[in-house]
């Protein structure tokens, strides 16, 4: 059986016998299916949860727990960060390949409630600021820059305000682990039923409306009649033959980012009931240069000696240009001056040489190319400036005290990591849209199998996945218990 297969959908008639019957049934217990779970139950409606794993988290336990916010959160007032929804929509918007207005516009405005909404469930988000440019705050500092908001030219776009909210876990791992621990409190608390190692199978439908899921668990099978259904069962990096299919790029660095049932199968079921999808063939791919910081004072080039990026963006927008180079291939240069190693290196250093022509032969780069596009810089850079892609001027520094120095960026050789961010194509409430852009009754998906606010690489910033996951999973949810409440008054 290929991993592109589409499952069978079943008619409703042919169950005769159920094993459930619930008004919700949500398939995944990771960010977004426990946050359509606690908010459909929330509303009134009673829910069920299938898990495949053995426990519930999915890939958010693997998170290292930011949460993308603003608009004026508690901890953005606290550390004298002023924002706005309506400069978080500017920043949003211009970072997106094909923004979704309605969707950006709802996060936007919606940003503070659900800020406060995370704590309420018992997410204390300390009240400190991180100023230092790195992938995760090593503390539990609660804010940070996670994206391109100081980079041009969005800086132009948009008031900058950092939004990375960080769950008060130290450490670059499984800080969102906690929020799962949460939402499980709280579900349980609202009579949510999980039922772990039971993965749904099929779609039901009742004359194209969904009627509910097949399941399977070890030996066992049944079906589970609902009213709804949300879709949170993840991305599909794990999906060998969807990569390859999909995005290649991802099938070509040494490991991925995702939990053993980040496989489409969400995805795939969702189509099967003639869902849309939108952005299959993006992926957050990204092998950081940074920290140390001081390594972005010098310049990234392709293999022709040109630059091609602002070398202080965010990693993953780094890494998504050099992916759009010749072969894939791209060095940082700098020189003995501004020569640090970094603690954790995800990028390859080469070697040093004496001159920089030595060091264009040693790379293949042709003969004066590397040579003129330092020094270009090098000039600007002692002017203070950058007219070719305007690095902030706290990253720009001359690189002329030889020897030189090159690490290797190139997709194969730097220790790239990813996940995929395609999906189900949704609306602000989470139901799932088929090609002509009408819902299809009774089905929704949120999370990593749903295309909401991540569409590529380049437009994302740190917390984009656990942040719309996580609200757009309340959405769905609650949506979805309104819409059987509804239903169930006719």
């Amino acid at each position: 059986m290929s991993g592109l297969d589409i499952p069978a959908t079943i008619d409703a008639s042919a169950v005769t016998d159920w094993s459930d019957d619930v008004d919700v049934v949500v398939i995944g217990f990771g960010i977004g299916g426990g946050c359509a779970a606690v908010s459909a139950a929330a509303c009134g409606a009673r829910v069920l949860v299938l898990e495949r794993a053995a426990v519930a988290g999915g890939t958010t336990a693997l998170a290292g727990g930011h949460f993308y916010l603003g608009g004026g959160t508690a901890v953005q007032q606290a550390t004298g960060h002023p924002d706005s929804a309506e400069e978080m929509y500017s920043y949003l918007v211009a970072m997106s390949r094909e923004p979704e207005h309605d969707k950006i516009r709802a996060y936007c405005e919606g940003s503070v409630e659900h800020f406060d909404w995370l704590e309420d469930l018992g997410v204390h988000f300390e009240r400190s600021y991180y100023p230092d440019k790195a992938v995760i705050q090593p503390g539990t500092e609660g804010l940070m820059y996670t994206g391109n908001e100081k980079v041009w030219p969005y800086s132009d776009l948009a008031v900058a305000a950092p939004r990375g909210h960080k769950v008060p876990v130290p450490g670059d791992t499984q800080g969102a682990a906690l929020v799962i621990e949460l939402l499980l409190k709280r579900a349980a608390e609202l009579g949510v039923g999980v039922r772990y190692e039971t993965g749904a199978t099929h779609l039901i439908l009742d004359d194209g409306a969904v009627a509910g899921v097949t399941w399977k668990h070890f030996g066992d099978t049944g079906a589970v009649r609902a009213r709804a259904v949300v879709i949170a069962a993840g991305g599909f990096v794990m999906n060998s033959d969807m990569v390859a299919a999909y995005t290649p790029k991802l099938a070509e660095k040494p490991f991925v980012l995702g939990s053993t049932y980040d496989d489409g199968l969400g995805i795939r079921l969702g189509m099967s009931a003639g869902g849309a999808t939108k952005h299959m063939d993006q992926a957050f791919i990204t092998a950081p240069v940074y920290p140390p910081s001081v390594l972005l004072t010098g310049i990234i080039v392709n293999k022709l000696g040109q630059r091609f990026v602002a070398e202080d963006s965010y990693h993953s927008r780094t890494s998504g240009f050099v992916m759009d180079q010749p072969d894939s291939a791209a060095f940082l240069i700098v020189d003995e001056a501004h020569l640090q190693r970094p603690n954790f290196p995800l990028i390859k250093f080469i070697d040093g040489w004496e001159t920089l022509q030595e060091m264009e032969s040693a790379l293949g780069i042709p003969a004066g190319n590397l040579v003129d596009t330092l020094n270009r810089y090098n000039e600007n850079a002692a002017k203070g400036q950058d007219p070719d892609f305007h690095k902030q001027p706290e990253f720009l520094a001359p690189q002329d005290k030889g020897p030189w120095a090159a690490f290797d960026l190139s997709l194969g050789k730097a220790l790239y990591s990813g996940f995929t961010v395609g999906g189900l194509a949704t609306d602000v409430d989470g139901r799932v849209l088929r090609e002509d852009g009408h819902a299809i009754a009774g089905l929704y998906a949120a999370g990593a199998c749903a295309s909401t606010l991540a569409q590529d690489g380049k437009g994302y910033s740190s917390g984009t996945q656990l942040g719309a996951g996580s609200f757009f999973g309340r959405r769905a949810g609650a949506h979805a218990a309104r819409a059987v409440a509804s239903a169930k008054t006719v």
